[in-house]
């Protein structure tokens, strides 16, 4: 018996299963998805068996037994492990990237070096301190401890034995359980607290219980009861038991909705879809406080009733708490969460109710489209235009294209679900690739909040250098006197500068790309990111010639000390990555603001969307223009998204909204498109804009980062890699760049990012492929690193 093995190294030298002798006792137990112990040249490492032989290429005498097996049931499904297949072709990742990104942090591999010494009286006094009872030491205390030296000698008279081990990062929580052997056992008279104890057993029923249920009603310590197992009452044995995820909020039963003529119209048809088994992919444009939450959870009550399991993604952890609560009320213990806010033993446990069919519903950010179900009957994605759902990192993947792999495979209908859906989500949908549903009125028959737009240059012309307009002040105020909750919002979406005049409005843009350009310190230059076009920093406004041109940015504490400043007396609660570092910190802040501790909640993107607080009658937007003037060809679009999305925030219930958007362009048709919560239009105006410059949905893009430690090496290499594909790729192709990337140095290394624009390509992929075998076969020795991310998200 062969087993095929993807070994956990990720190299381009040995990106292939590797075959591997199954010995004789193993063969019950080794099958595809299971993990093993393998040797590979001089150490032993971890793999994933992808398949099973009979037979293989290799001569036989040279094969080399699985050591061990992890697992004694597969952690991969043959689904993932044919969605891996896929997954590293259309991310061109690698094999083993592919398999780990499906199992949970708890299951990947920690390698360590151990030394063992066989006689430890003849190691010095400062090695001897650092060795355990069993005489081993990791090699890396030794390393930071400078024994290296001594370690050396003892190594060389066999004094030393270095062992490489293998462990995963997190293991089932344990807790102690006492089970009942002899109830009535007959006690002596000076045995009080061992007879309490078993009189607490008569009274509860209980057959087996932890020491803390007995606490609860009963003074006594582990000492009373290890007493009762000596004398053979209880046994004592160590049980598997889940960490338990706290949720803030109250879970008690939710009551089902009735839902209206419209919403009824839309779930008939995702219904039909899980019928008849048809893996459509709906897209659910529907303006925020419409009712799409309902929608999610009555179709995934019909999985239920068909027998199957439901994946409900959300984009943010901000989002989650208030998701997951409504999740529990509505389906109780069947939900579980993945999201990255719970630690790495919390998730292990979640995946493994998912995993042993203890849940059928899986809530979660974007990895939890990995969730190990084996009967799916519906996927959803919540707010399906944010770029949380691309992972950045290899594998580059985007959630939305897992799901639609994992719908077909599992003949499954998708809802992507969103107030304003993305571009080239919309474009599929009007060109009839995906279905269009519309939910265009709230719920609750509420009107949208009325939306003011502040022109920031008029305040400034009237002496008003403040952050907040008087407009604004006067609205806060306001809603304070009334005992009303606020929510401020500070655009802070990307890292780019840009410089404006306050004057005027005006950005500097690059006059080949509609992009605006992006400031650097070093040589006091504005670049495009694009094509790499480049001026000096201008003192004076190009259009107005105002010498009030500046960088534009402010922090969330300059915020909360201005808004201390102008009300004393109010309380805020600050939700940004500085107070979110800590588990828990998001649920907190959104459960204290939602019981009335604080009067107004200031944050970054984490707050714009999702969250839903009956008093909140004001929405403020502080700096619309951060995130419209940033070097990305969909900054329009990520700003005309975030207004929408917090403008939603504001009056969802008996009270009314209002929403002030303070800019410096108030005439930007993505502030006047979501000043009317107009998404048609803003669809219109940018899909021409979109033409004119050929971008995406009309033209695909693919974008290449090049990066060496020595900065003309990385433009050098950069500029190869640009001349060999336009050597290569069609006549209608276009290789742009190579430029400086907009974070021009990571860790000592120098980026460099060039772009392929195209609109068909049929010989990308392949093309692709022979640029990273040469790149990892020749240039990686040169320190040359290339990433390829064939859907880039974002392009800064």
């Amino acid at each position: 018996m062969i087993a095929r093995v993807i070994v956990d190294v990720s190299t381009a030298a040995i990106d292939r299963p590797f075959d591997y002798r199954v010995p004789e006792h193993l063969e019950a137990f080794v099958q595809p998805g299971i993990r093993v112990h393998v040797p590979f040249g001089p150490r032993k490492v971890q793999g994933f068996v992808v398949g099973i032989a009979d037979t293989t290429d290799v001569d036989t005498k040279k094969l080399k037994p699985i050591e061990s097996v992890i697992d004694l049931e597969p952690v991969l499904t043959e689904e993932m492990l044919e969605l891996a297949n896929w997954l590293k072709d259309d991310t061109l990742c690698f094999y083993n990237d592919a398999l780990q990104v499906m199992i949970p942090a708890a299951l990947r591999a920690t390698y360590s070096k151990i030394i063992q010494i066989r006689q430890p009286e003849l190691v010095s006094e400062a090695f001897r301190r650092h060795l355990s009872k069993d005489h081993e030491v990791d090699f890396t205390v030794l390393e930071k401890e400078g024994l290296i030296a001594e370690l050396k000698r003892h190594l060389d008279t066999s004094n030393a034995v270095i062992e490489n081990r293998i462990r995963q990062k997190a293991k089932p929580k344990l807790q102690t359980v006492y089970e009942v052997i002899q109830p009535n056992a007959e006690l002596s008279g000076n045995a009080k607290k061992q007879a309490a104890v078993l009189e607490w057993i008569q009274r509860s029923g209980k057959e087996r219980f932890t020491l803390a249920e007995l606490q609860q009603e009963v003074s006594v310590t582990a000492a009373v009861l290890e007493a009762l197992v000596d004398k053979e009452i209880l046994q004592k044995t160590r049980q598997e038991v889940y960490r338990e995820i706290e949720l803030l909020a109250d879970t008690s039963v939710d009551k089902v909705v009735e839902l209206t003529p419209v919403q009824q119209s839309v779930l008939q048809q995702i219904e039909e879809a899980q019928d008849e088994l048809k893996s459509d992919v709906f897209l659910l444009h529907g303006i925020t406080g419409s009712g799409k939450t309902e929608i999610y959870l009555h179709a995934i009550e019909h999985a239920l009733a068909l027998g199957k399991e439901a994946i409900m993604l959300v984009p943010e952890i901000a989002l989650t708490p208030q998701m997951v609560t409504r999740f529990k009320m509505r389906f109780g213990d069947q939900v579980a969460v993945l999201h990255s806010g719970l630690s790495i033993g919390e998730k292990y446990d979640e995946w493994r109710k998912i995993h042993r069919h203890e849940v059928r519903v899986v809530v979660g950010a974007r990895s939890a489209i990995f969730a190990p179900f084996e009967n799916v009957g519906l996927i959803i994605l919540d707010e399906e235009h944010e770029s949380s759902y691309k992972q950045e990192d290899s594998p580059r993947y985007h959630a939305r294209e897992v799901a639609k792999w994992r719908a077909t495979y599992a003949k499954c209908p998708v809802i992507l679900g969103s107030a304003t859906p993305s571009i080239e989500s919309y474009a599929r949908a009007k060109k009839g690739v995906y279905t269009l549903l519309e939910l265009p009125s709230r719920a609750n028959a509420k009107e949208l909040p009325p939306v003011d737009l502040i022109d920031m240059r008029e305040q400034l012309k009237g002496g008003n250098r403040s952050m907040f307009s008087i407009e604004l002040i006067d609205a806060i105020r306001n809603r304070l006197q009334k005992k009303e909750q606020i929510v401020l919002f500070l655009n802070k979406r990307g890292f780019s500068s840009f410089v404006l005049c306050r004057d005027c409005g005006t950005t500097v843009q690059c006059p080949n790309c509609d992009i605006s350009l992006t400031y650097h310190r070093m040589g006091e230059a504005l670049r495009c990111h694009y094509c790499g076009y480049e001026e000096q920093v201008p003192t004076q406004c190009p259009h107005c010639e105002s010498e009030h041109i500046r960088f534009f940015g402010t922090g969330t504490q300059k915020v909360e000390e201005e808004i201390t400043r102008l009300f004393p007396e109010t309380r805020t609660l600050r939700m940004d990555v500085d107070t979110t570092r800590t588990k828990g910190a998001h649920e907190r802040i959104l459960h204290h603001f939602g019981n009335h501790q604080a009067d107004i909640l200031l944050g970054t993107q984490m707050i714009a969307k999702g969250l839903d607080f009956p008093d909140v009658t004001l929405v403020g937007v502080l700096n619309a223009d951060t995130s419209l003037h940033l070097a990305d060809f969909r900054a329009a679009e990520k700003t005309f998204q975030l207004i929408t999305q917090v403008s939603g925030r504001a009056g969802r219930h008996e009270k009314e909204g209002h929403v002030i958007v303070q800019t410096y362009d108030p005439e930007h048709y993505a502030l006047t498109c979501a000043q009317t919560h107009d998404y048609v239009g803003f669809y219109t105006q940018e899909m021409q804009v979109r033409k004119v410059y050929q971008y995406p949905p009309f033209y695909y893009l693919t974008h290449l980062q090049i990066s060496h430690p020595d900065v003309l090496a990385t433009s050098e290499y950069a500029t190869r890699v640009a001349d060999w594909l336009r050597e290569r790729l069609s006549p209608t192709t276009a290789v742009i760049g190579p430029t400086a990337s907009a974070i021009s140095r990571i860790q000592d290394r120098y980026r460099y990012q060039c772009m392929i624009k195209y609109k068909q390509e049929p010989r990308l992929t392949e093309t692709l492929h022979q640029l990273l075998k040469l790149a990892r076969t020749d240039w990686e020795k040169q320190g040359v690193r290339i990433s390829i991310d064939l859907h880039p998200s974002t392009i800064v």
